[in-house]
């Protein structure tokens, strides 16, 4: 269902969602679908994750490890963007948390400002409630808000608001 097409398109990623969050238990085959040799398939299953675990956060646990150590080293941006929205959604352990903030702060230097924009926005969530972590993050976020794209601009001005007021 994830195969053909336009890559610039999500083909039919939301029929797949639909198909998940009926059946829980196909979870395991998208999430092998992100290691497919097609990368049409593999960015395509990465959106339908994405969707399929905004309300069921818990359906990502089992692929953590996975997660964290081989998907997110992926150089291609469609992974990646998909990644920084998934790696908040994850109970980490602190040196989980670590590693996430370190594979976020890499993307900060990838060259597609959309993967960018997730990585501050996936930082941001995961110091809300980490006074150390905000420490770590907030000069980041400056920084990002000074120079980035205009969408970098104004998602770190709000992020910034957001730890502010915390």
């Amino acid at each position: 269902m994830l195969q053909g097409g336009d890559r610039r398109s999500i083909g039919m990623s939301d029929a797949v969602v639909k198909r998940v969050l009926k059946n829980p238990e196909l979870m395991g085959e998208l999430f092998g679908a992100l290691a497919h040799e097609d990368r049409t398939v593999r960015m395509r299953a990465a959106d339908a994750l994405e969707k399929a675990t905004r309300k069921h956060t818990d359906w990502l646990h089992p692929f953590k490890r996975v997660l964290l150590e081989r998907i997110a080293g992926s150089e291609e941006m469609e992974l990646r963007w998909h990644v920084a929205q998934l790696l908040p959604r994850l109970k980490l352990s602190r040196s989980e948390q670590e590693q996430a903030v370190e594979i976020l702060t890499e993307y900060l230097q990838d060259g597609s400002s959309i993967v960018k924009t997730f990585s501050m926005q996936a930082l941001a969530d995961l110091a809300m409630d980490d006074e150390q972590l905000q420490r770590e993050v907030r000069p980041l976020l400056e920084r990002l808000t000074r120079t980035g794209t205009p969408a970098m601009k104004a998602r770190g001005r709000r992020l910034l608001k957001q730890l502010r007021s915390n």
